[in-house]
């Protein structure tokens, strides 16, 4: 298995897909970041809804060649139980579940989704941009 030094929020592989600002910093971390299954999904359903076909935008996430981790049993009650933590926020399912994978990794969470700093003491979060 891989080494994991970041995990990418779904706003994250967009900037990339989509050539956004904060791009750069994403890719430069692709060769060893994960992905939770949750946010890949995320990333198919915005590409779907912007027009692509399933096949491009699975295509497009697979390109970008970036480890895709299930959330098993484990990570699910930890992404519930994040729920008390974030409410004040309004983070969402996807947001805690890169969040709770990031925890469990013990390595940064990279988005675009700047309220995100500071949400949970002890997880690190870069902002893209």
């Amino acid at each position: 298995m891989r080494h994991t030094s970041v995990v990418l929020d779904a706003s994250a592989i967009l900037a990339v897909l989509n050539a956004e600002t904060g791009a750069e910093m994403v890719i430069a971390a692709l060769g060893d970041a994960a992905v939770s299954a949750v946010n890949y999904a995320e990333v198919v359903s915005k590409l779907v809804e912007r027009g692509a076909s399933a096949a491009d935008a699975n295509e497009a996430c697979t390109n970008i060649n970036v480890r895709v981790v299930d959330l098993d049993r484990a990570l699910a009650e930890r992404t519930g139980a994040m729920r008390s933590e974030t409410r004040r926020l309004g983070l969402s399912l996807a947001d805690r579940a890169c969040l709770a994978l990031a925890e469990r990794e013990r390595v940064p969470a990279l988005t675009s989704d700047r309220s995100w700093l500071g949400a949970v003491p002890h997880i690190e979060v870069h902002a893209i941009r």
